[in-house]
């Protein structure tokens, strides 16, 4: 940790930040492309049936991730903020209760899918022919991969919160590596026809396990001094950092719950248009990650740095990084509305060959897009509060963006204008996110940061 203290304290800010982020950044591309490569893959079946059912999964596969968020980000925002206060015994034991969180929620997660697996792909939407899909890549990604995906996504993240982003990011990115190689070979070498989806499924499943050994053997070989150590699970943190733990991460974990029951109620709007619609708007929400996966890791770079500087008071620090962090990611926003407009559907191609779905998903990803940099400024005002662990905050943002505004205009603008109005939704509704996060955050600013 001792070689850390300088990304956090004294290296230049841009610096620091790029340092954090840039690794972060790398592995959430990555994610982000193994995720595209099983759309892609399955794609390659040109049976839109099976393209429909992986796009009904993603929402519950998200849904492993928020359980990672609970941990994760609840206990590394602490962590960070305890190593500002040079508070180290307390972070081992924040750390350690994080780790068990993990791994039984995620046990839990997985079994309840098992045993509601038929009632909640129909809920999604799923018909006959999507069902008998989405249910084997289920299976494969979320009940058997469950508790690997929870535990490499929070370790990760807490190596982030000391500093090691390389080595976060790395772990990330070899898992997505090879599973963007196993796919092929799963689903076209290894399973039989018709089960490709479940070949795709099980090299996802496979290249979690690996990135969560390799995470867990980075954490056993450092040295004795490292601070993320684990500890007995009956050495509990104290009751404030539990709280801590919770206050961030609860608000964290219903701000992803509630991004993906969006999804899942775009995607069940959309399924009443037809399969092909379906099809198409599920490629477009894998499509339209990229610029939100280079923003996250923009924010997860800040994060530490941000949290570290809130505790230990250095005020001026803290506010250079977050403008700077800001300033970053808009720029990158800006860049990928104009890269979509103009090659939207070459994109949508690149997923299928089917020409009705190619029109459709077209046109919903050259709107969609358009909310791009909204959607930054959203959840980098969320971000931000993490770090202060401030989730009141955050719960109340995530809160009203999905619950107040996104959520109901999607079915106000789809009664209205149709499948078009439930693409509008995202940009219509993200312009008041917008304007409440930046009085949330003044407000926060006038009466916290500059009475303090």
């Amino acid at each position: 940790m001792k070689n850390n203290t300088e990304i956090f304290e004294s290296m230049s800010v841009a610096k620091a930040v790029r340092t954090m982020a840039v690794p972060t950044i790398m592995g959430q591309l990555i994610v982000l492309i193994y995720n595209i490569a099983d759309t892609f893959f399955i794609g390659r079946t040109n049976d839109p049936y099976m393209v429909a059912g992986a796009s009904l999964i993603l929402p519950v596969f998200n849904i492993s991730l928020s359980i990672s968020g609970l941990a994760g980000v609840g206990g590394g925002t602490l962590v960070s903020r305890l190593l500002g206060q040079k508070n180290t015994d307390e972070v081992k034991r924040v750390y350690s209760f994080s780790v068990y969180l993990s791994i039984i929620a995620a046990a839990l997660f997985s079994v309840l899918t098992l045993i509601f697996m038929k009632p909640l792909m129909y809920f999604l939407g799923a018909g006959s022919d999507t069902y008998r899909y989405a249910s084997r890549y289920a299976f494969c990604v979320i009940v058997c991969g469950g508790i690997p995906t929870v535990l490499s996504n929070s370790l990760s993240a807490f190596l982030r919160s000391v500093g090691e982003s390389g080595k976060a990011g790395f772990g990330i990115t070899m898992g997505g590596i090879i599973n963007i190689i196993l796919d092929p070979l799963f689903m076209f070498v290894l399973f039989p026809k018709g089960y490709e989806i479940m070949g795709a499924g099980t090299a996802t499943c496979l290249s979690n396990c690996i990135a969560c050994a390799y995470f867990i053997a980075v954490l056993k070989t450092r040295g004795k001094d490292f601070v993320l150590k684990l500890c007995s699970p009956f050495k509990l943190p104290s009751l404030k950092s539990i709280g801590s733990v919770f206050c961030v991460g609860v608000p964290s974990s219903v701000a992803t719950l509630l991004f993906d029951l969006d999804y899942m109620i775009i995607d069940r709007l959309m399924a009443g248009y037809g399969d092909f619609a379906l099809a198409g708007v599920g490629i477009v929400l894998k499509a339209e990650r990229l610029p939100l996966n280079v923003g996250i890791g923009i924010c997860q770079g800040m994060v530490p740095i941000a949290a570290y500087n809130y505790s230990a008071k250095n005020y001026k620090r803290m506010n250079d990084t977050k403008n700077y962090a800001c300033k970053l990611g808009l720029v990158c926003a800006a860049v990928s509305v104009a890269m979509y407009e103009i090659f939207a559907g070459g994109i949508i191609n690149i997923f299928i060959n089917e020409a009705q779905t190619i029109a459709l998903g077209t046109t919903f990803l050259r709107v969609r897009c358009l909310a791009t940099p909204l959607m930054f400024l959203s959840f980098f005002h969320v971000y931000l509060f993490n770090s202060f662990g401030k989730g009141g905050y955050a719960l109340f943002l995530g809160l009203m963006r999905w619950l107040a505004f996104n959520i109901p205009m999607l079915f106000i603008l789809n009664s209205l204008i149709g499948m078009n109005g439930i693409v509008w939704s995202q940009f219509a509704a993200d312009i008041l996110t917008v304007l409440l996060s930046i009085i949330a955050y003044k407000s926060f600013e006038k009466k916290e940061l500059k009475a303090a």
